[in-house]
């Protein structure tokens, strides 16, 4: 399967361990500036900073086009340099056709993006479902995030992550869905080390407890950087994800994936291409798909 998209503004896109859907996209990627080592740990000559577990692949996704079914309308408006706001419409005949109204509240200027600040972010489409995000600096090295989502009138996820960012490495724990009544909780816990200038290695512990079934997952998670590529390798017990992103110019930049799950037998490997055109305010994107069962 192949598409091509062309645009005039980039997008990105990440997966929950134990979900049979991915979750929106748009809700997965939250402000890049979060993922973004910030200007502090680049100093001197020490390692820099490996940034979020999450944004690994990202210089991969981010070549790669969202797929869409049907007609997907888009408008935004700035209100001020704080407020955002867009709407999206969706008509399709494949997947359900839905509007969605987006708010965001961000820090005015890229310099400011580190700091202790807020930024809250929702979501809400025609059915009653919300998304919502905020992200908060506690510390200089201490982040915040909660999430919350519902599905109509239900809670569906209840999400808590701290993130701890040394000058060479990061940590992260995060509590999904606890529920007393229930004796159920979903943990996770990040960690990043930057072995080199190049390398970074590191991995992630999920574990899962309810009242039927309790286990845990453990990935390993290794990252080498060179002048203008980058290659990432995430494996473990539940199967393998690899990606490979180049950019052969200012224009071209291409990406390769490679995912492999145990629990569904599945493998599939993904091509995408980004070419940008400045003097046109456009950029093309194109992506090719192999599955195999």
């Amino acid at each position: 399967m192949g598409s091509v998209l062309a645009l005039s503004s980039s997008l990105g896109h990440q997966n929950w361990p134990f979900s049979t859907e991915p979750p929106p996209s748009r809700w997965d990627a939250h402000p890049a500036h979060w993922d973004r080592p910030p200007r502090w740990e680049r100093r001197d000559d020490r390692l820099p900073n490996p940034g979020s577990f999450h944004s690994l692949h990202r210089s991969c996704k981010d070549v790669f086009p969202n797929q869409i079914e049907g007609v997907k309308m888009i408008v935004n408006k700035t209100l001020s340099s704080f407020f955002k706001v867009s709407h999206t419409l969706h008509l399709s005949a494949v997947s359900p056709s839905y509007y969605r109204f987006h708010v965001e509240h961000l820090q005015s200027d890229d310099c400011s993006k580190d700091k202790d600040a807020p930024a809250l972010i929702g979501e809400m489409d025609s059915s009653g479902s919300l998304n919502a995000h905020a992200l908060l600096h506690l510390t200089e090295h201490v982040r915040a995030r909660t999430v919350f989502q519902t599905q109509q009138s239900q809670f569906v996820t209840w999400q808590f992550e701290t993130e701890y960012r040394g000058s060479d490495f990061t940590a992260a724990v995060t509590v999904a869905n606890p529920d007393i009544l229930r004796e159920s909780v979903i943990l996770v816990a990040h960690f990043l080390q930057s072995v080199s200038s190049g390398l970074v290695l590191g991995g992630e512990l999920v574990y899962h407890r309810g009242r039927a079934e309790e286990g845990g997952i453990l990935t390993l998670a290794g990252q080498y950087s060179g002048p203008n590529w980058v290659a990432t390798l995430n494996a473990g017990k539940g199967g393998a994800h690899a990606s490979y992103y180049h950019r052969a110019n200012k224009q071209i930049q291409v990406g390769v994936e490679f995912e492999a799950s145990t629990r569904t037998q599945e493998t599939t490997t993904s091509f995408g291409y980004q070419m940008e055109l400045p003097e046109a305010n456009m950029v093309f994107r194109g992506d090719s798909v192999s599955q195999l069962l």
